[in-house]
């Protein structure tokens, strides 16, 4: 199982948080990659846990320095990374890297890492349904949510980039395939 990675992309509203969740419960083997970013802390946010807090200066001189195995400058001097240093840190304990990224993100890791990789592109049955998980939520504004429906539209683009795309039409069906593409893949199959 050594130095296995499995990636896991979708839109906003799509379960992936969900199905990642899942599969960390069930296989302590996993262990989630913790990304490095630019932005400050939010809330009770801590460094090393949701992410590795990194100043706009110190992320363009790992940049520069070929610290990072995929990085995306999202807004203007607001970046996002996989550390290579974080890849050797569970490679080292023989644990699968889990990789819960934007749908760029995914494209880009699984370039880098090749077979080493599994990559799944979670989606949604349709844009409407989209809309109407997120509406459920209850966590964005109007204006909020059509700017992610429409990113999740362009997002869909991207899944014929991937190894395996998972519908999440049903929850349960959905976990139960997660878990099945993701054992073969570790089985080498």
């Amino acid at each position: 199982m050594a130095n296995k990675v499995l990636i896991f992309s979708a839109p906003s509203g799509s379960g992936k948080s969900t199905v990642v969740n899942h599969l960390l419960k069930f296989h302590p083997e996993f262990e989630f990659s913790v990304s490095a970013t630019s932005r400050p802390p939010r809330g009770q946010e801590q460094d090393g846990v949701e992410y590795y807090f990194l100043d706009v200066e110190e992320f363009r001189r790992r940049i520069e320095a070929d610290a990072f195995v995929e990085y995306e400058e999202v807004y203007p001097g607001r970046f996002y990374g996989t550390l290579k240093e974080e890849v050797e840190r569970i490679w080292a304990k023989d644990h699968v890297i889990l990789f819960d990224v934007d749908v760029k993100g995914g494209v880009n890791l699984k370039k880098y890492f090749g077979d080493k990789a599994l990559s799944v592109f979670i989606q949604a049955p349709s844009v409407e349904e989209l809309r109407r998980r997120l509406v459920l939520r209850g966590t964005d504004s109007e204006e909020d949510i059509e700017k992610r429906v429409a990113k999740a539209a362009e997002e869909m683009t991207y899944a014929d980039k991937f190894d395996y795309v998972l519908v999440n039409d049903d929850l349960e069906t959905a976990l139960k395939e997660a878990e099945e593409v993701v054992d073969k893949f570790l089985d080498g199959h």
